[in-house]
């Protein structure tokens, strides 16, 4: 056997953030860099994860009644021009098609950042009637976002994967119903399937979305102390529907803008689901996301070989369903394995040698804690759905326990600067002056308002931390990554 030892991670996740995330991501097959600069390449370990998550969020969409489409990359530069407010939000960052071989196009193409300017461009054509009402397409698609300093996989790329919703309704009441059923799907999806618990809140008018009435986001907190801003729902009222002349005739015969939303989940939810809950041997990946929930090794002597690879293939056979990986490989150690298959996270390893078979057992090691559980082989069936169920649970446990810990409410700036000094996240009292979000940010060095407290909303005699004028919510300030 070979005595070398799995080359894992060679930092610690609370010593040096950074460098233990980019190489949990390199080390355990998730992605790698290419020749673009900000763009990465998603490898089978996380592409399987998000094709997972799309699968998930495309069952409960369909039972909404959403229906999927796909619309071009290429924009018009004069329908991405149509809504003021939404293309002074995104002109930094997106990248435009000028040539096509030697030949200068008469107009320029934008790469989708976003498909508000293509799709409405066709809404405006398709709607006449209340009758073509709801309309509620979405498509799963890339999107390129050209402006920042410093890409971190996943987290902050210049070509990301998405999904988009576009949704037309003939009132503002239907409109703003469809934001609650949509906040369910995705907290149903990233919490119960990801294991990610995460705190749902509308943002200040300063942090909302370019062109929206009001934006509302899942946001989680990550070790680093830095917020994740997650899954999104825009509500943009008639904002669009004028911009690009969406109208339909009611049931009156009058002519009416109609009322539109937007939301999306982007792979940005992968790394957070990473970082939360991987730890210092390598990946950890929620049992209902994993590909393989199951590594089985067998221990191998000459003398009981057959014997335990005669139970391990059984064991294959009858966990099937889990998509079990029996590593049979003869010329390296059960320790490299055992570090190879940590680093890769899988959920459950079930270790078979011949002091097992003396007790008609296996050996049963949970990933997420390392806890080993003696197990009969005649009960394995019963007791590996329970252990996966258990594992899962425990990481939502684990990562709401995270997320409360790393809040404190303040009504001191001193405190406040102290807070995010310290990579926590604050609940402060503030005015709605946009003068007072960027004072706070230079202050804190660069914290934000990241939304409005839903939960704290007894205002009366509060200060805003920053001007000390009468405050108009509790928001949560933090560092975004």
């Amino acid at each position: 056997m070979k005595k070398e030892s799995q080359e894992g991670i060679t930092v610690k996740k609370d010593e040096d953030f950074s460098e233990w995330y980019q190489q949990l991501i390199l080390k355990s097959g998730l992605a790698d860099y290419s020749s673009v600069s900000g763009c990465i390449i998603l490898k089978p370990g996380s592409y399987e994860i998000w094709e997972k998550i799309v699968a998930e969020c495309n069952k409960e969409f369909k039972k909404a009644g959403i229906k999927n489409c796909y619309f071009p990359l290429f924009i018009p530069e004069k329908a991405f021009e149509k809504e003021k407010e939404h293309v002074e939000g995104f002109v930094p960052e997106v990248a435009w098609v000028t040539q096509v071989g030697n030949t200068k196009l008469n107009e320029r193409l934008a790469i989708r950042p976003t498909s508000e300017a293509i799709m409405y461009e066709s809404y405006s054509k398709w709607i006449r009637s209340w009758r073509d009402l709801p309309l509620r397409y979405n498509q799963w698609n890339n999107a390129v976002r050209w402006e920042f300093k410093n890409p971190v996989p996943f987290f902050r790329t210049r070509e990301f994967l998405w999904n988009e919703g576009h949704s037309v309704f003939a009132t503002e009441k239907e409109a703003l119903e469809e934001g609650k059923q949509i906040r369910k799907i995705y907290e149903k999806v990233v919490g119960e399937i990801m294991a990610l618990p995460g705190i749902y809140g509308r943002k200040t008018e300063k942090e909302k979305f370019a062109g929206a009435v009001f934006s509302e986001k899942i946001h989680y907190i990550i070790p680093s102390g830095r917020v994740i801003e997650g899954p999104c729902f825009h509500h943009d009222g008639q904002n669009f529907a004028k911009a690009y002349d969406i109208k339909f005739l009611d049931k009156k015969g009058k002519e009416e803008y109609a009322w539109q939303n937007t939301y999306a989940i982007s792979t940005r939810m992968l790394g957070t689901m990473f970082v939360v809950h991987s730890d210092d041997k390598g990946l950890i990946i929620p049992p209902k996301l994993a590909e393989n929930k199951i590594v089985i090794v067998p221990i191998l002597f000459d003398k009981t070989k057959d014997k335990v690879m005669n139970i391990a293939e059984k064991i294959k056979k009858d966990f099937e369903e889990f998509s079990p990986i029996l590593d049979d490989r003869e010329d390296y150690s059960p320790g490299w394995k055992f570090s190879e298959w940590e680093l890769k996270g899988i959920p459950l390893r079930i270790e078979i040698g011949p002091k097992d078979l003396e007790n008609s057992q296996v050996t049963v090691v949970k990933r997420n804690d390392s806890k080993k559980i003696a197990i009969k082989v005649n009960e394995l069936k019963k007791e590996i759905p329970k252990i996966l169920e258990q594992i899962q649970k425990e990481l939502y446990k684990n990562a709401e326990k995270l997320l409360k810990s790393n809040i404190k409410k303040t009504e001191n700036k001193k405190e406040l600067i102290s807070l995010i000094k310290n990579k926590k996240v604050a609940i402060v009292p503030m005015c709605s002056s946009e003068k007072c979000e960027e004072v706070l940010k230079e202050e804190t060095g660069g914290a934000k308002t990241l939304f409005i407290d839903p939960e704290n909303t007894s205002i009366k005699n509060k200060k805003c931390i920053i001007c000390n004028k009468p405050a108009n919510y509790f928001v949560y300030v933090g560092k975004t990554y």
